[in-house]
């Protein structure tokens, strides 16, 4: 068996009126730009989180910075779960994105545990960046599972269209 043609082709990842809905909503256009951008806080922060880690300098801009990429990540998490319930008829766990969604609690716990440790002084300034880098890790692949989904979105219409992808 070849392996870019299994047996049993794989499930779209939307029916025509999903997609149709998907296209049609103001909702994608809001994760379109907000997923760029909580990247882009993502990797200013990192890159302040490990200079805090590697010379001890900078613990005030890393802090800053992560309160900015959570305030992303809770933003976008919301606004996606308004898109999913446009799209899918739910606000969350629609099958399509069900793993997406799961993953995507362990990262904004993560963070959330950053914030109420950070506030209640539960850690100091490198246990701080240790956790805020573990909740990075987490968006990381959460990340890549959306991106995977947005391929695989691609390769859909491509189908549909009867392109070769």
């Amino acid at each position: 068996m070849h392996p870019h043609h299994p047996a049993t082709p794989r499930k779209r990842l939307y029916t025509k009126e999903q997609r149709a809905r998907r296209d049609a909503t103001r909702w994608t256009l809001v994760q379109g730009i907000l997923a760029p951008a909580q990247f882009l806080a993502f990797a200013v922060s990192l890159g302040l989180v490990l200079r805090f880690l590697l010379t001890g300098e900078g613990y005030g801009a890393a802090t800053v910075s992560i309160l900015v990429k959570t305030g992303f990540l809770y933003v976008i998490m919301v606004t996606g779960a308004i898109w999913e319930k446009v799209v899918f008829g739910q606000y969350l766990f629609a099958p399509a994105f069900f793993w997406e969604d799961v993953f995507s609690f362990a990262v904004i716990g993560l963070h959330t545990l950053y914030i109420v440790a950070l506030f209640n002084g539960f850690l100091g300034p490198t246990g701080l960046m240790a956790l805020a880098l573990l909740a990075y890790a987490t968006y990381a692949i959460n990340a890549g599972q959306f991106i995977w989904k947005l391929r695989l979105a691609r390769l859909d219409m491509a189908r549909s269209d009867g392109v070769a992808a």
